[in-house]
């Protein structure tokens, strides 16, 4: 063959390289030794890394490291995430349903990992919550109810995930003035996925001159798969403030804690496993009020992979009226996962009852070479509908 050819295997995933073609290739089984992949005639080397593998779409030279999206029984599989975790909150911990400043919000995120190369992740949600029946309850307590839909995309639609969740908490007051508060979420899922086998090339497909010649015998080639399941996820919440103007909180949540059964080929055996997430950050007024200081982090679990995103944002008001500021945000933030990935900075605006997010992945890991240090673009759009009076305690905003 006349072009490179290697392997790169993520968590037990295997990336195959291949020479101008945006076609997913599969390679599934698991049991493969390096001394095997090594003495295949079409392989010349085999990179070893660890990362998620929802996020490990590259460009090396002209040739293009395809996921394996439809390893059938998703060993490892994990959900898609997003690096403004604080603008949805409904994909980052249910007790957040309804616990804002406002009678209404609505919330869409987008984000495409990888954009110079047509649709290798694209991941989208929209969500609408609201705190309810507020004159019913006791002072200073809040019901919240939410239902969010989310789709995430993998290989020019090979892969296609489909989400809609209901979510609902319910926070009480730890002092009179309510300026502390605990709580707790819950959010039941419907979850479609639809493997789409006429999209992907098998490995059983490569002859030795690289091409695709060969009839594949593959379980799931030429076919279209899909799977439902039902998923449960759980979250807690505290949220504080000192003096009514700054906000603090910390939060944990676990999804999939049922675990569901997922299989293209119907072997109850493999499960998705439990996510578990800790997020908190502070808000804080510099002189007179007009601008603040704003940290959060996030750590999160899952089938044996680690993440932490840790940064900050500063915001000024930049118009003279308080009642209905317009803000300008200006931040960063730095994600973790068993090395150092990525920087992300931010630029943000509140105008009105809407608030705007940008963010840009830029790679800084091991594989900045190979991916030209390119990452995601993310957009985050929230619409907040006010309520009469007193705007109250502050609730996480980063």
């Amino acid at each position: 063959m006349k072009f490179l050819r290697s392997i790169l295997i993520l968590n037990n995933f295997y990336y195959f390289v291949v020479p101008f073609d945006q076609s997913a290739i599969c390679l599934h089984n698991q049991s493969l030794q390096t001394t095997d992949l090594l003495n295949r005639p079409y392989i010349d080397h085999v990179l070893f890394m660890d990362l998620k593998p929802s996020y490990c779409f590259m460009k090396v030279k002209s040739l293009y490291l395809l996921p394996l999206i439809c390893s059938l029984n998703i060993l490892k599989a994990q959900d898609p995430a997003f690096s403004q975790f604080f603008a949805s909150p409904l994909t980052l911990n249910p007790a957040l349903t309804g616990k804002f400043n406002g009678a209404l919000r609505v919330a869409g995120n987008y984000r495409d990992q990888w954009p110079t190369i047509n649709n290798a992740f694209v991941t989208g949600t929209v969500s609408v919550d609201a705190p309810i029946l507020g004159n019913k309850l006791p002072d200073n307590n809040m019901w919240g109810v939410g239902l969010m839909a989310m789709t995430d995309q993998t290989a020019g639609g090979a892969l296609n995930s489909n989400y809609l969740s209901l979510s609902t908490s319910y926070h009480i007051p730890l002092d009179p003035d309510g300026y502390n508060s605990i709580g707790v979420g819950f959010q039941g899922t419907y979850a479609s996925k639809i493997l789409d086998g006429t999209k992907l090339h098998f490995e059983d497909q490569l002859d030795e001159q690289g091409g695709w010649t060969i009839q594949s015998q593959d379980a799931i080639a030429y076919k279209t798969v899909t799977i439902n399941y039902f998923d449960v996820n759980i979250g807690a919440l505290y949220n504080g403030s000192t003096t009514g103007a700054n906000n603090f909180y910390l939060g944990g949540s676990i999804y999939h804690i049922n675990s569901p059964k997922q299989s293209f080929l119907g072997d109850d055996s493999y499960t998705l496993h439990p996510r578990y997430t800790l997020h908190g950050g502070v808000a804080q007024p510099l002189g007179d009020g007009t601008s603040y200081v704003h940290f959060s982090g996030l750590y999160q679990y899952q089938a044996g992979a680690e993440e932490f995103v840790l940064g900050g944002a500063w915001s000024v008001m930049v118009n003279e009226d308080r009642d209905n500021p317009t803000n300008f945000y200006l931040g960063s933030w730095v994600r973790f996962s068993n090395l150092t990935d990525a920087i992300i900075p931010y630029v943000g605006l509140d105008y009105g009852n809407f608030s705007l997010g940008l963010t840009y992945d830029i790679n800084i890991s091991s594989l900045e070479t190979a991916s030209e240090a390119r990452g995601g673009v993310e957009i985050s759009l929230i619409y907040i509908a006010q309520k009469a009076g007193p705007k109250g305690v502050p609730c996480p905003r980063f």
